[in-house]
Order: C-alpha cells, then structure tokens, then sequence
C-alpha cells in the first residue's frame, strides 16, 4: 500500500492499545490490539474505521461504559508523550460517536472539548464532522470560542473542521445549506498570527465560494476594509477559484477591471500528443487601450471525458501589467499525465486562453492514449 496509508500501521495500533492498557486498565483493550495484522490491504480511511470500530467495541465491553470512560481513558493515556500521531485519528472519531450516542448535552459539549485537547497530537477536523451534523449550531458555539485559544492547531481546528468541503471528510448538509454560518468563525481568524491558521481561513472561503459567490465577495471586501499585512494573500488565495471561473465581482475587487487587449493565439507546438506527454504553447497580449491594466492570465483546457463530452479546466499563467501599446510574450507547457484524480480519454482536445475572466482563442488538438485514440 501507499505511503499515507502507512500513517497507521500495526506498531501505531499496538502502541496505542499499550498505552491505553496502562491509562485505562479497567478496559481491555483487546479489540483494538487485534486490528494490527488485518491493515495491510487497506486505506488510510479504511484503517482508520476498523480501529475505531474495535475502540468502540473494547468499551462497550465494560458493563455500564460508553463516552465518560472513553474520554477519561483518552484524556489519561494523553499523559504519555507517546500517544500522538495519525493513530489519533480513530481516536477521536470514536469519541466522537460516543459523544453523540450518548444523547447528553454535557457529553456532547465535553466530546467537542476534547477534540480540542487531541488536536495538538493531530487535528480533529474529520471526527469534527460528526458533532457538526449531529448539533451544528451547538458545535458551532464551542468552534466559535476556540477562535481565541492561545494553540494555533486549536484556532486552525476552527476554521478547518468547519470547512464545507473538507477533503477527505463526511460532508455537512448544514454547512453548504447555510454559508453563511461560519462567517463569525473566519471573521475573527483572517488576520490570526498564524500563516497555518490564515491559509485554512483562506481555503475555507474557497470552499464558501462554490455555494455563495456573492456572500465571498461581500465577506472578502470587508477584510480589505480592515486589512493587516496578509490579508491580501488571504483574500486572493480565497477568491482563486472564482477567478478561475471569471467572475467579475472577485475579478473586480482584485483589481481586474475589464481591460482592452489584443490576444495573438495560443499556438501549440503540436497537433497530437501522446499520453504521457507535453504541449506547449505561445500567445501574445497588447494592451490596446489608454491605460495602464492589470490582468490575470489564465488558460483552459477541455479534456474529453468518459461520455465522450469536454469539460473545460483553467489552469493559472500568470499576473501581469502592461502599459498602454505594450506587449507581453508567454510559452506555458502542460503535462498529461494518467493520474488517480484525473484519466485521460483519447480524442479531440482544446486549448483557450482566459484574460480577466474573458476567454479568448482556441486551439484544437489530438490525444492519443495507450488504450487507444
């Protein structure tokens, strides 16, 4: 298996189990243990459920146990050095769901608490998920207050654990229902101390994007409106995808104003390429207008899909500002690559360029693949 799924592997589990053996020696913690030989053939989500799974078994074996035990056994065998790591991933996910099958509300707030604890041993932004669908405006509360936590895993955790499309993560209905709701949450982290903290805010905001475009924009203006030294960073690594898309309220803030150009190309180096391969490309932009204009240089390629239709992505160039009469020369290549997040289908391609979110050229071409095309 990969790398990552390594990040628990059998001496994680019995380390963990030992150490949990010693914290909480009313519990047996056999169960847990016994996952060490069964990882091989699996993920690291797969990993991480099978021993959650068997924590959660090893405590319900105790006549009369279930999140209390749990957390006292977790927050003990927290004492130890030793007990950190990916292995805290089923951890806190195991407390997490005691927590809520626990139905009280003291459980509930004190699972959300010792999140907060684990998360300077590896953040608890996944088992987060579980407390956020169960009770999202209750969580939030907790979230809201760790915004001022002198940890920055604690602050990160906020702002992370809240994203609506976290990677890797079970989805909350409630965050993309409602986007606006962890507004309060980035509002008070944008300008934190922390870049580790400032770039979760800022793919959060991303994230925000992909329901509430009009919501980002209006939230990004406002930090410009009380900025310190990053927040240009922030807002620009939060508005990215909406630039990408072209749209002219973000293209605008960012200081992309519709702009006069003259576009020669793209012109493509080859007519076919065989994947694994390159192109490249060359284009020129004049500024044909009176002033001075700032613009974001993108390019978009549309990848033949399964279906046989194309669908296009952009990719970024460049940033540039060109005096009036000036001209700019790029070459820009592109990979093809198989790759798990994206397959390559044989067929007709085509290649644009993008200026300031409008689109302009194309150039078509042939991808050949070793299944065929």
């Amino acid at each position: 298996m990969g790398a990552m799924n390594e990040l628990i592997d059998a001496c994680a589990v019995r380390s963990a189990a030992a150490i949990l053996t010693r914290a909480a020696p009313g519990v047996r913690w056999d169960r847990t243990a016994a996952t060490a030989p069964l990882l091989n053939d699996l993920n690291l989500r797969a990993r991480t459920d099978l021993v959650a799974q068997a924590i959660l078994e090893d405590i319900g074996s105790v006549p009369g146990a279930g999140y209390p035990t749990a957390a006292g056994s977790f927050r003990e065998a927290l004492r130890v050095p030793e007990f950190t790591g990916w292995i805290l991933w089923p951890v806190s996910e195991a407390a997490a769901a005691l927590a809520v099958a626990s139905g009280s509300g003291d459980d509930f707030d004190d699972g959300l608490a010792l999140l907060a604890e684990l998360t300077p041993r590896l953040t608890g932004e996944f088992a987060i998920r579980r407390l956020l669908g169960h009770d999202l405006d209750r969580a939030l509360k907790a979230v809201l207050g760790w915004t001022a936590h002198p940890d920055e895993h604690v602050r990160r955790l906020a702002s992370e654990g809240t994203r609506p499309y976290l990677p890797w993560a079970v989805r909350v209905p409630g965050l993309a229902r409602r986007p606006e709701v962890t507004l309060p949450v980035l509002n008070a982290l944008y300008r934190d101390p922390s870049e580790y903290v400032r770039r979760s805010v800022a793919n959060h905001l991303n994230d925000l994007a992909r329901d509430a475009p009009g919501t980002v924009v209006a939230t990004a203006r406002e930090w410009l409106s009380a900025a310190d030294g990053n927040t240009g960073w922030v807002v620009r690594h939060g508005l990215r995808t909406l630039v990408k898309k072209g749209d002219p309220d973000a293209l605008a803030l960012l200081g992309f104003a519709p702009a006069q150009v003259a576009v020669s190309g793209p012109r493509l180096d080859r007519k076919v390429v065989t994947v694994p391969g390159e192109l490249t490309f060359t284009f020129e932009i004049s500024n044909t207008g009176t002033q001075d204009v700032r613009l974001a240089v993108d390019y978009r390629v549309h990848y033949r899909k399964a279906n046989g239709g194309l669908s296009a992505k952009v990719f970024k160039v460049s940033t540039v500002t060109l005096a009036p009469g000036r001209s700019r020369s790029f070459s820009k290549r592109h990979a093809f690559r198989q790759m798990t997040t994206r397959v390559h289908y044989p067929g007709l391609h085509a290649l644009e360029l993008q200026i300031n979110g409008d689109v302009h050229g194309r150039a078509e071409f042939q991808l050949e693949t070793e299944s065929g095309g």
